[in-house]
């Protein structure tokens, strides 16, 4: 059997140009163009129709601008508790605390859990008529705090816990600040020092200090001058109350007295002293008077015409007038021997001293001290008062040594021990930056 015929198929090399077949000519890059265009389109076809058909089956979702899980979220700032509000309460004479938390709205109950949980530190009970208390009431009327001075260093501070109250006693965080004063006696000591626009209680501190040298009621005269440095204690920018005299200086009857303030440390602990320039302490074995404020009625005589009797007879003490409740102060150290009522001397107290030394307190209106108790100098023994044979309130002071009366304006006293050896470098360095402030108070900042 004959098979078909089949043309042959001959292959000649391009460039012969022989044979059946025409020579073809290389394709032009247009038709190689549209040929990859071609075949690309045939195989992202199927790629398109899948494509096509995804989208139209695909489950619809609503937009999502963006995941917020991706996105931080600025979180808003909490609100800080407001404070409480603080109201000032004064304490009225007669009132009580129950009766101030009362007003402010606290119940039996809350009040005597407030007494019980704060009496350990401080008894609710004793709060002083004329004090100011500060009270903290938050928003919703509850109690939060209380304030409450308890002297001029210190105050009760009560707050609100979770299950009760808190108390607790706080030092004043005083600001302490140098100034200088000066000026000029024209009556008394305290005119002078209220005339430069200080305080009376200033006089006072001048007293403890020079009143072993100086008679200020007594003594003084006019054309005296005085200056100092002393410290001020500010609380919230308010003066509150004077620190320690740090140097003073004194011109009293033509005589210049100076004194500077060291502290020292001792077995018993600091020792505060005021010293003259040369070591020896102000300090004397007594003090020149027992009131810090009085006026002279009678002076130490051995013939007085007595104001009741109208006889002449001695008198061996001074009489001080001072309204009734005046502080009587022991003039030195020492031991009580008595304390009672004393016939005619009234009420009476009698001190005994080192070196033979007694000191006796007459017509007093009240005893602050008991027999057998020691006592220093300054200590308040007793009040002054108008008992036994008296015709008006007054102190009728008194000094014996060894059994013979002194004149208490005129006795002379040894002053206490000098500073050491050993002290007396530091002190006397001390001294003259104090004397060169007192010299030039603008150079050291002292206002």
């Amino acid at each position: 059997m004959r098979h078909p015929r089949r043309n042959p198929v001959v292959f000649l090399h391009p460039a012969s140009g022989n044979g059946a077949n025409p020579p073809r000519r290389p394709p032009s890059k247009k038709s190689r163009r549209n040929k990859i265009v071609r075949t690309a389109s045939l195989f992202a076809l199927p790629f398109l129709l899948i494509l096509a058909v995804y989208l139209v089956l695909k489950p619809s979702q609503p937009p999502v601008e963006h995941d917020p899980s991706e996105v931080p979220l600025e979180q808003p700032a909490l609100a800080a508790a407001p404070e409480p509000t603080v109201v000032e309460e004064i304490v009225l004479p007669g009132e009580t605390f129950s009766d101030i938390m009362e007003d402010r709205g606290l119940s039996p109950a809350e009040i005597d859990r407030l007494v019980r949980d704060v009496k350990p530190v401080f008894n609710l009970a004793k709060i002083v008529a004329g004090r100011t208390m500060k009270i903290g009431i938050d928003a919703g009327g509850r109690l939060m705090s209380i304030d409450y001075p308890l002297g001029e260093d210190e105050y009760l501070l009560v707050t609100r816990t979770e299950d009760g109250f808190r108390a607790e006693r706080k030092a004043y965080a005083f600001e302490a600040r140098l100034a200088y004063v000066d000026g000029v006696i024209t009556d008394h000591l305290y005119g002078a020092i209220e005339a430069r626009g200080e305080e009376g209680g200033l006089a006072v501190e001048l007293d403890q200090i020079f009143g072993w040298d100086i008679d200020f009621y007594a003594g003084i005269r006019t054309g005296d001058t005085f200056r100092l440095i002393v410290e001020k204690k500010f609380l919230d920018g308010q003066f509150r109350k004077y620190g320690s005299i740090l140097a003073a200086e004194f011109w009293n009857d033509g005589r210049r007295i100076e004194a500077y303030r060291f502290d020292s440390e001792t077995s018993g602990g600091i020792k505060v002293g005021y010293y003259h320039p040369d070591g020896r302490s102000l300090r004397k074995e007594f003090r020149k008077s027992p009131l810090e404020s009085y006026r002279i009625t009678s002076r130490f005589t051995s013939r007085r015409l007595h104001p009741i009797r109208k006889v002449y007879r001695a008198h061996y003490g001074v009489d001080y007038a001072a309204p009734v409740g005046t502080p009587v102060l022991a003039t030195a150290d020492g031991t009580v021997t008595q304390a009672g009522r004393n016939g005619a001397a009234g009420l009476m107290i009698t001190l005994r001293h080192p070196n033979g030394y007694e000191t006796m307190y007459l017509h007093l209106s009240s005893i602050l001290v008991k027999a057998g108790q020691r006592v220093e100098m300054n200590q308040r023994i007793g009040k002054v008062g108008s008992s036994g044979g008296s015709t008006g309130p007054h102190l009728d002071y008194r000094i014996k040594r060894f059994g013979s009366y002194l004149n208490p304006l005129s006795a002379k006293f040894n002053p206490v021990e000098p500073l050491s050896s050993t002290l007396l470098p530091a002190f006397q360095a001390r001294a003259a930056v104090l004397r060169a402030a007192l010299d030039a108070p603008a150079k050291f900042a002292v206002k």
